[in-house]
Formats: C-alpha cells, sequence, structure tokens
C-alpha cells in the first residue's frame, strides 16, 4: 500500500469465496492473516465482518482514531495490533471476539478499557502500554489464561489484589512508569512469574509475600524521581527467590541490604543511587555475581577504587571481612551454572540461554537433557554449532538460534532433530537455506528472514506440515511455482522485504 493511503481498498473487504476460476490461488482463499502496519489508513470500515475467518488483523503504526463495532464480529480473530495508532476508546463489542488471544493496544490515546475485555477468556497476551489509562477493569480477572501482561506508560495508581490473584498462570508483569503507590499483597500467588518489572513507580515496600513468586528471574524496583516514594528497606523474604538472576533497586532511598538477600544467586546486582553507607560481607559469598553497581552512595567502609572497580576484585575483599571459617574463596564456575541450567530444565523440558553472552555450544548441558523438547540459544555470540550438536536432544521440537551470526556449520545437521516443529534461523547471513531442513516432516514453522537468500529450493513442496513460512527481508527475486502445492496447509506466507520481480512464478 502506498504512503497516501488513507482507506483500505475495497477488495480487502470482500469475500474471497467469489473469487473467479481464473483467478490466482492466493487470492482464492479465505482471507486469515490481514496485515496492513506502517501505512497512512484512517478508518477500518464496518466491512470488516466480511472477513469473518480473519485470525490475526495487525493495523499498526496507522492513522485510526477508532476502531469498528464489527470488530467483535470476528469471531475467529486469535491476534489484533492496533498498537501506534490515535484510538481514544476499545469498543465494547470487542468482548464478543472471544477467540482473542493476544491483543497488543500499545501506544494510543486510552483513558481506560472496556470491562467487556473480561469475555475474552482465552487472552493471554495484552498489552496496553503508553496510553493514559487510570485504572483495569475488574472483569478482567476473568481472564485466567493471562500470561503476559504489559501496563508501562500509563496512570495506574494501583494493581488491585483481586486481580493479580486471578492471574496465576502470569510469567511476565510489566507495570513500569506509572503512579503505582505499593504492590499487592496477593503477588505470591504468581508462582509462575518469570519477569516483574514495577520501576519508576511510587511504591514504598516489597510485601513478604514476594517469596511466592517462586520462578521470579528479573526483579525491577529502580529510578524514583520523588525521594519520599521510594524504597528504603527489603523484606527478609526476597532471600526466598531462588532463582532470581536479576534485581534491580537503583535509585531508591535503601539505607541497608539485608544480609538475607545475600543468599540470592544473582548475576546482576543494582544497588546505585541509594543511602547505604555500608555493605554485608556476606556480599562477597554471592560469587555469581558479573555486575555489582554500587556508584552514588554515601559508602564509608570502602575505597571508591573498589566500589567503581571490578566486580570480582570488590566481592573478594568483602569476603575478607568475614570470619575466616567463613571464607571459602569458592567462586562459581562455569560447570556450577551449567549444573543450575540443567536443574532448572529437566522439570520444564525447556531450556532459555537467550541473550547471554555464550560463545561455545553447551554440549556439558545437553548431554544430560535427552528429553529436551525446547531450546532458545537466541541472540548469543555463538562461533560454531557443531556438526553434531544435536545428538543429545532427538525429541526437540522448537529451536531458535535466531541472531547467532554466520554460526552454522555448511550442512547443519537438522534431520537428527525428527520431531522439530518450529525452527527459527533470522538474520544469520544464510546464503542458502540448509537444505537438511527438507526431511523435517513435522515442521510447522520455519523463520528464515533477515538473511541473504537469493532463491528458495523446489524441495520445500515437501514440507507438508508447513503452516507458517517467514522469508521476509531476504534477496529473493522469484519465487519456484511449487510452492503452490503448500496450500491449504500453508496459511501465512511473509515476503515483504524481497526484490520480487515474478509473481508470476507461482
Amino acid at each position: 500500500m502506498g504512503d497516501a493511503t488513507a482507506d483500505v481498498p475495497n477488495e480487502v473487504y470482500k469475500n474471497f469465496d467469489e473469487a473467479g476460476e481464473g483467478d490466482k490461488w492466493w487470492e482464492a482463499v479465505d482471507l486469515q492473516k490481514l496485515i496492513l502496519a506502517h501505512n497512512n489508513i484512517e478508518k477500518l470500515k464496518e466491512d470488516l465482518r466480511n472477513l469473518p475467518l480473519l485470525t490475526v488483523l495487525n493495523v499498526s503504526h496507522n492513522k485510526l482514531s477508532e476502531l469498528p463495532a464489527a470488530i467483535g464480529e470476528l469471531h475467529m480473530l486469535k491476534s489484533l495490533d492496533v498498537s501506534f495508532n490515535s484510538i481514544m476508546k476499545i469498543p465494547d463489542e470487542i468482548g464478543s471476539a472471544t477467540a482473542l488471544v493476544k491483543f497488543d493496544c500499545s501506544s494510543n490515546q486510552l483513558k481506560e478499557l472496556p470491562s467487556s475485555l473480561g469475555r475474552c477468556l482465552n487472552l493471554s497476551d495484552f498489552k496496553a502500554s503508553n496510553n493514559c489509562i487510570t485504572s483495569l477493569p475488574e472483569d478482567l480477572a476473568d481472564c485466567s489464561k493471562m500470561s503476559k501482561l504489559d501496563v508501562e506508560g500509563n496512570k495506574l495508581t494501583v494493581l488491585s489484589n483481586n486481580l493479580i490473584a486471578s492471574w496465576t498462570m502470569l510469567t511476565e508483569l510489566i507495570a513500569s512508569k506509572n503512579l503505582l503507590n505499593g504492590m499487592p499483597e496477593t503477588i505470591g500467588s504468581l508462582s509462575r512469574l518469570i519477569r516483574l518489572d514495577l520501576h519508576q513507580n511510587r511504591i514504598l515496600s516489597i510485601p513478604s509475600s514476594i517469596s511466592g513468586c517462586c520462578s521470579l528471574a528479573e526483579f525491577y524496583m529502580g529510578l524514583y524521581s520523588q525521594p519520599n516514594n521510594a524504597l528504603s528497606a527489603l523484606p527478609a523474604e526476597l532471600g526466598k527467590l531462588s532463582k532470581l538472576g536479576t534485581l534491580d533497586l537503583h535509585s531508591n532511598q535503601l539505607k541497608e541490604y539485608c544480609v538475607e538477600a545475600c543468599q540470592l544467586r544473582l548475576s546482576v546486582l543494582d544497588l546505585s543511587n541509594n543511602s547505604l553507607s555500608g555493605l554485608p560481607p556476606e556480599i562477597g559469598k554471592m560469587t555469581t555475581l558479573r555486575k555489582l553497581l554500587l556508584t552514588g552512595n554515601p559508602l564509608r567502609t570502602l575505597r571508591s577504587s573498589l566500589v567503581n572497580g571490578p566486580t570480582p576484585a570488590l566481592l573478594k575483599y568483602l569476603r575478607s571481612r568475614l570470619p575466616e571459617n567463613e571464607d571459602s574463596e569458592a567462586s562459581t564456575t562455569k560447570e556450577d551454572l551449567i549444573t543450575m541450567a540443567t536443574r532448572l530444565s529437566v522439570t520444564s523440558k525447556t531450556l532459555i540461554l537467550s541473550r547471554n553472552k555464550i560463545k561455545d555450544w553447551p554440549d556439558a548441558i545437553l548431554t544430560s537433557l535427552s528429553s529436551l523438547s525446547c531450546l532458545k540459544l537466541d541472540n548469543n555470540p555463538l562461533r560454531q554449532v557443531p556438526s553434531d550438536g544435536f545428538k543429545d536432544i532427538p525429541m526437540l521440537q522448537i529451536l531458535d538460534l535466531s541472531y547467532n551470526i554466520a554460526s552454522l556449520p555448511e550442512n547443519p545437521p537438522f534431520s537428527s532433530l525428527p520431531h522439530l516443529q518450529e525452527l527459527y534461523l533470522r538474520r544469520m547471513q544464510l546464503r542458502e537455506a540448509p537444505t537438511d531442513i527438507l526431511r523435517l516432516q513435522q515442521l510447522r514453522i520455519l523463520d528464515l528472514s533477515q538473511n541473504s537468500l537469493q532463491s528458495i529450493p523446489e524441495g520445500f513442496k515437501n514440507l507438508t506440515s508447513l503452516t507458517e513460512l517467514d522469508l521476509s527481508d531476504n534477496n529473493i527475486s522469484a519465487l519456484p511455482p511449487e510452492l503452490g502445492l503448500l496450500e491449504p496447509s500453508l496459511q501465512a506466507l511473509r515476503l515483504d522485504g524481497n526484490p520480487l520481480r515474478r509473481y508470476g512464478a507461482l
């Protein structure tokens, strides 16, 4: 669509069942996914009801000021993205789109959310950040499948106890940059919560019930602009969060770091810009720490060269102040970390090592995880995936190696993963699609976007289970006609960002 577009072409709303015999196959299927992002669309018509089989609708980054009531007639709609528009109100009819799983209405001009949203019982991923919302409707408590909630950058003053207690499936709760004056006591009911971000609010204390968040890995409570609206103490129960890796408490009014919290196996601890005059020497035993930030504190017992220097030197000094029998000079080795990761993975069958600084293939971990079903190693500086790297994880169903540039061997052994259903290989400097992929008969999702592919092998026609294929942002100029044989199983084919010259090849 061109830059000057202010409306959706009427043809889009037409039911494709009416397509004539001479039309191309991709024009003659019922529309299931409609992506209209990054245009200048000012209005969606009520004719949207003519697309009852839509499962995905993306109209983000446009100029919409409202949504049509017909949105409620899309009973198959699972994903709705209306972010980055100028929408002032979500219509009550949204509650009739009961199949909705993912809803993004962030970066609009919303002051409230409709209570009817609580009728979307399958809603699990909800993003409403950067609006002017002052409260969340209590009816959202009925959305018991909620797993990710992002309401950053609004004007919320409270997260109700009832809502939090109802969302026991939550893994991410982001409510930073609001006006929250406290944390709900029911926070401890979120036993699956992995990320909790409440930075830049007005929270004065952390309830002792935080100990119930036993899966918490990231906790952000920093950046308070007003000194009187800040944390002054930490609960001892914080030390029970055995999986916590990142704790951000910067720019508060903490006068001490409690000894109990020295039991945490953190990798990052940010205590900068607080009111600490000293530190418990037990911090020296937190040998998993890669980064300990202390600048901006009135520390009297530590030299500035230690405070501003490397974390290992500071930890060693603090250990030296412990009684002799407690100074074990212990250091957490790579093997210790591997043991921890393995222990966490055996129960969940999922190993997430994304966004670390892993350079070497984690053989030592994988050898003990033969039943692993999901491995995420994206966004790492992996040097090389070994030619036999997958031999110990034959049951794998999901593999993400994205953003590990030039790490695949010449002939990656994907065929040793016969159960693989999802494969993500974004931005890996691939010049051609690995031929071994063609043997993955159960593959449903394949992401080869942001590479340097110039062509697609006709053998892709053999991937008969494929439902989503992302080839966007490559150098593909033509598509093999055989790709048409993947219809009707193939529901989403992304080709944007390619110099395609011959659609007729299909």
